[in-house]
């Protein structure tokens, strides 16, 4: 099938560079109004899910970016990594870029950043989809994954590293999947990382819940523990409109274990089945 990815390109919005990659446009399958901004998770620069966005790009105007601090959008020693920049990056992005209707689809930390832009009201965001966000925060439980994983692995992507190399940290990982992170994990800015993670546990995302009206979507890794039956609760308690979906073969990177069930579980949720 041809390639629904168009180019890569960089935008100046909410005061930094923010880069990335565009698939399908206003001849995708659907109008150019309807897009989708599709907003990656802690370590995942914009390529590595240029997969998703081939995908994506079939029905809709897509772009993936890269969150600060990761792949080729800024990154320094004086930039905010905080959760409230990451959400403003995002609505400016789609300000820049004159999108007058569109989605967020966040994964992991990208759904908690799509929680809290949507919280603003952004105007032309009309619906949000999270992906297995982290519910960690004050007086929670803490998010399953632990602050070495990351790190340790993006040091040896800076070292230069083989996908058999990546394999340690990704087990279950596809080569040509290994090959990609192995490529770009480097470009992930350890001090964003950090902070992100810390962020998991500082930021009380649900407070924002309430003030998201818009239609949204809950897509749940069966065999994850980032949400328990509990915090699903607890979200639709917060957020009445909220659909779930579950994904019952896959983890916590739901597209890279069940890509064709993470389709799937979006339904006709965007306009368009997957």
């Amino acid at each position: 099938m041809t390639s629904t990815f168009l180019y890569g390109a960089n935008v100046r919005a909410n005061g930094i560079r923010q880069h990335y990659l565009r698939y399908g446009g206003a001849e995708g399958g659907r109008a150019a109004r309807d897009a989708v901004i599709i907003v990656p998770g802690i370590t995942s620069p914009a390529a590595t899910w240029g997969f998703v966005g081939e995908r994506f790009g079939r029905h809709f105007d897509t772009y993936v970016i890269d969150v600060r601090g990761r792949g080729l959008s800024s990154a320094s020693t004086e930039l905010d990594y905080s959760l409230e920049a990451q959400a403003d990056d995002v609505i400016a992005f789609a300000e820049a870029l004159g999108l007058q209707r569109y989605a967020i689809v966040g994964h992991s930390m990208g759904g908690r950043i799509g929680i809290r832009a949507a919280a603003h009201r952004p105007r032309g965001l009309n619906s949000l989809v999270m992906i297995d966000p982290p519910v960690s925060g004050p007086g929670r439980r803490a998010y399953p994954s632990k602050l070495p994983w990351y790190v340790d692995s993006m040091e040896l992507a800076r070292e230069g590293c083989s996908a058999g190399q990546m394999r340690a940290f990704c087990p279950t990982w596809t080569e040509e999947q290994l090959r990609l992170r192995a490529e770009w994990l480097h470009t992930c800015d350890e001090r964003a990382v950090i902070a992100s993670f810390d962020g998991f546990h500082a930021d009380d995302i649900h407070q924002h819940l309430p003030a998201v009206k818009i239609p949204a979507l809950l897509i749940v890794a069966g065999r994850g523990d980032v949400l328990l039956p509990a915090d699903i609760d607890e979200i639709r308690a917060l957020l009445p409109q909220v659909g779930v979906a579950r994904v019952d073969n896959a983890g916590h990177m739901i597209p890279w274990d069940d890509e064709e069930g993470f389709y799937a579980a979006f339904g006709e949720f965007l306009g368009a089945p997957l």
